[in-house]
């Protein structure tokens, strides 16, 4: 499912390395990702932080995929999922980006 992930569709690039053996090997890793800005995001809803949420229902019941947190950190602008709903966060507003966005 493209999308699904927040390293989907990201352009690769690859490195000679020495392989301890004598020769080498290719070695494949990712280009560094830039999250979509908030002010890039079109929001779809806000959501006040309870006690006891969890960022992965939260992406299931706005975005239908509990994979989808990513989403909601990028433009939350959180490094830390948890810190978006853990008991510092309460009442705090979160907003939920568009799905696909």
């Amino acid at each position: 499912m493209p999308g699904r992930s927040r390293y989907d569709g990201l352009p690769t690039a690859s490195l000679l390395v020495e392989d301890g053996a004598g020769g080498t090997r290719e070695v494949s890793y990712l280009l560094p990702r830039t999250p979509l800005s908030p002010d890039q995001a079109t929001p779809m809803a806000a959501h006040r932080v309870a006690p006891d949420d969890r960022l992965d229902l939260i992406a299931t019941r706005y975005l239908g995929d509990p994979a989808a947190f990513w989403r909601i950190c990028d433009v939350n602008l959180a490094l830390d999922p948890d810190e978006l709903v853990d008991s510092t966060a309460e009442g705090s507003l979160l907003v939920i980006p568009a799905p696909g966005v």
